[in-house]
C-alpha cells in the first residue's frame, strides 16, 4: 500500500460532497444527535456511582460495560479479534514521602509546595545527599543544536529543571518553535532525559504560565496512585524520584545556593550555558505501595462495505482521576464530566450516527475508548505498541478529549494547526456549519502532546485534534461562553468538574456533527492523507507505507 499525495484533494472532497450531501440517509444521520440522550449519557458517566472512572476500579467496570453494551446494540463488531476489550497491563504506584524533601534547612510541605513520586517498583526508595545540579531546561535536542547536558556528569545526582522550552521563554520564532511548545517542553520528556543521562532524581520548577496550569493541578494529579505501563512496555530508563517544587520554593533554593533564580533562568538561555552545580544536596525517602493491575481499552468496529481493511479511527479516553478520602473522612470524587465524559459519550453517539446511515461507508469505522490517559496516555500508548489494526491500515485518527461546552462557534480551533492533510477533510465538513479552521491561540501549552492522538502520531499515524473556537456564533452563545468558560478552566482536574445543565450544548452537538462528517468524508474517499512536509511525524508515516 502506498500513500497518495493528491494536490487536488480539496477539489476531490468537494466533488464527493456534492453527492453525499444530497443523500437523505446522510442528512438524517447528521441530524440524529439527540441532545437529551447525550446529556443523559454524560450525566451517568460523571455520576458519583462511577467514582471518578479510575482505571481498574468500580468506575472502570461500569464505564466499559456501558460502552460495550451500546456498541453491541448498534451492531458494531468486536474490535480486538472476538473481544470488545484490549487488556492493558499496568503498575499502580502510590508514593508517600516517608520523610520530607530535605535541602539544607529549607522546609518543604507535601503537597503544598512539593510533590514526589517514583516509577520504580521498589517498596522503599530514597535519595541520600544527592548533589543538585541546575541543567537549565534539561533538553538534549541535536536538531535544535541544543544540549543542556553538554560536558556535565549527572550520574547519581539530582537535576533541577525549568519547565517548557527556550522558544517559549524567549518568544523567538527562530528558537525551537517559538511560542509553540515542543515535546522537549513537556514534563515527561524532562524526566526521561534525566534518566537517560544517569540522574537519580529530577526536580521540575513549576511556573503557571510556562506550565499552562496552576499548582492545584500538580496537587491533584501527582498525589495518590500513579499508573504506569510495565517496564518492558516502556523500554526506557527511569530516575528514582520525580519531583516538582513551587516557584516560591525554587527561589528559596537558589538563594540558599547563593544564586538568583531570575538570573539563572536568563543564563539557561545563553549560548554558553553550562550546567551548574548548586553545592547543595537533596535527601528524601519514599514508601511505594505497588499493585499490578489490568485495565481495558474498549474497541468496536463498523466494517466498511468496500474496503473493510482500511480504518478511520475515533478515539477518546474514558478514564478520569478517581477519588480520595480527605482529612475529615469524606470521599472526594473527581467526576470528570467535561474531561472526558463528553468525549466518551461522543464516541457512542457518533457510532449511533453511522448506524443511522443505513449502509456502512466504504471504509471501516473503528472506535477506541482508551484507558489511563490521565496517567500518561497509557491506554493509547499500549494500543500504539499492540495495535488491533495494523497502523498502516489506519487512514487517520480523530481524537475527542473534552468536547466544547462553551457555546457554538463560527470557527474551529485545530491543535497543531498545519501538521496534517486531515485538516482538508475537517475544513470541508466545517463548511456545512459555516465555520473556518483557525490555529490554537495558546500553542505554548503544548496541547498536541498531551492527549491520546499523540501516542499514534509518534508512530506516524495522521492524527487530528480539534474543537471549540474563539468566535461565538451569536450573542446568545457568547453569553453562555462568558458564563461557562471560566468555570471549565477553573475545574480542570478538580473535583468541581461536574455535569452542568447550563453548558453550551449546541456547541457540543455541532462538534460531534463536525467530527462525524469529517470521518465520513475520509471513509468514502480513496485518498490516504499524510503529514505535511516538515512535520516531525512524516518520515515515520512514509516509511510505514512503503
Amino acid at each position: 500500500m502506498s500513500i497518495k499525495i493528491n494536490t487536488m484533494i480539496a477539489a476531490c472532497i468537494l466533488s464527493y460532497c456534492t453527492v453525499s450531501h444530497a443523500n437523505d440517509n446522510f442528512n438524517q444521520a447528521y441530524q440524529s444527535f439527540d441532545e437529551k440522550e447525550i446529556k443523559a449519557d454524560i450525566k451517568t458517566l460523571s455520576s458519583d456511582a462511577f467514582e471518578g472512572r479510575e482505571p481498574s476500579g468500580v468506575g472502570e467496570k461500569l464505564t466499559t460495560d456501558m460502552l460495550i453494551k451500546r456498541f453491541k446494540a448498534l451492531g458494531l463488531s468486536p474490535g480486538n479479534g472476538d473481544k470488545y476489550t484490549q487488556a492493558v497491563p499496568m503498575v499502580s504506584i502510590t508514593s508517600k514521602p516517608e520523610t520530607s524533601l530535605n535541602i539544607a534547612d529549607l522546609r518543604f510541605d507535601f503537597p503544598k509546595n512539593f510533590v514526589a513520586t517514583s516509577r520504580k517498583t521498589q517498596k522503599s526508595i530514597q535519595l541520600k545527599n544527592s548533589e543538585l545540579v541546575f541543567v537549565g531546561y534539561g533538553i538534549n535536542a541535536p536538531e535544535y543544536q541544543w544540549n543542556d547536558y553538554k560536558n556535565v556528569d549527572v550520574k547519581g545526582k539530582t537535576v533541577v529543571v525549568l519547565v517548557n522550552d527556550p522558544g517559549f521563554a524567549t518568544q523567538d520564532s527562530e528558537l525551537f518553535e517559538g511560542n509553540t511548545m515542543t515535546y522537549y517542553g513537556r514534563w515527561i520528556y524532562k524526566y526521561e532525559e534525566a534518566a537517560r543521562q544517569g540522574a537519580a532524581g529530577a526536580i521540575i520548577v513549576h511556573e503557571t504560565e510556562p506550565a499552562s496550569y496552576g499548582w492545584n493541578v500538580i496537587e491533584s494529579s501527582w498525589t495518590g496512585a500513579q499508573y504506569h505501563l510495565p517496564a518492558k512496555e516502556v523500554n526506557e530508563p527511569a530516575i528514582d524520584v520525580e519531583m516538582w517544587i513551587s516557584i516560591e520554593k525554587a527561589k528559596a533554593l537558589f538563594a540558599k545556593a547563593g544564586k538568583d533564580f531570575t538570573e539563572m533562568k536568563k543564563y539557561a538561555l545563553a549560548k554558553n550555558f553550562k550546567a551548574t552545580p548548586l553545592n547543595l544536596t537533596a535527601s528524601i525517602r519514599l514508601t511505594n505501595e505497588i499493585k499490578s493491575s489490568t485495565s481495558n481499552n474498549v474497541i468496536a468496529t463498523l466494517k466498511g462495505s468496500e474496503h473493510p481493511d482500511e480504518h478511520i479511527l475515533y478515539m477518546g479516553h474514558w478514564d478520569h482521576l478517581g477519588s480520595y478520602t480527605d482529612d475529615n473522612g469524606k470521599q472526594v470524587i473527581f467526576n470528570g464530566a467535561h474531561d472526558n465524559a463528553t468525549g466518551t459519550a461522543g464516541l457512542m453517539h457518533i457510532a449511533k450516527a453511522y448506524q443511522a446511515l443505513g449502509k456502512a461507508p466504504k471504509r471501516s469505522i473503528t472506535f477506541a475508548a482508551v484507558t489511563a490517559e490521565e496517567q500518561g496516555r497509557l491506554g493509547s500508548r499500549y494500543f500504539a505498541n499492540h495495535p488491533t489494526i495494523p497502523l498502516k491500515q489506519i487512514v487517520g485518527l480523530i481524537n475527542m478529549d473534552s468536547l466544547d461546552v462553551t457555546g457554538k462557534k463560527k470557527d474551529v480551533t485545530v491543535v497543531g494547526y498545519g501538521k496534517s492533510e486531515l485538516e482538508n477533510y475537517l475544513s470541508e465538513a466545517a463548511k456545512r456549519q459555516g465555520r473556518t479552521l483557525t490555529a490554537e491561540l495558546t500553542p505554548e501549552r503544548g496541547y498536541y502532546y498531551r492527549s491520546d492522538h499523540f501516542s499514534l502520531a509518534k508512530k506516524g499515524v495522521p492524527a487530528l485534534s480539534a474543537g471549540g473556537g474563539s468566535v461565538w456564533y451569536n450573542d446568545a452563545e457568547k453569553q453562555i461562553g462568558n458564563r461557562v468558560k471560566a468555570e471549565v478552566a477553573k475545574c480542570y482536574h478538580q473535583a468541581c468538574d461536574e455535569y452542568n445543565e447550563a453548558w453550551g450544548w449546541q456547541g457540543l452537538i455541532a462538534e460531534l456533527q463536525l467530527f462525524f462528517e469529517t470521518g465520513y468524508l475520509l471513509a468514502e474517499s480513496s485518498e490516504w492523507p499524510n503529514w505535511r512536509e516538515g512535520t516531525e511525524f512524516k518520515t515515520y508515516r512514509d516509511n510505514m507505507m512503503k
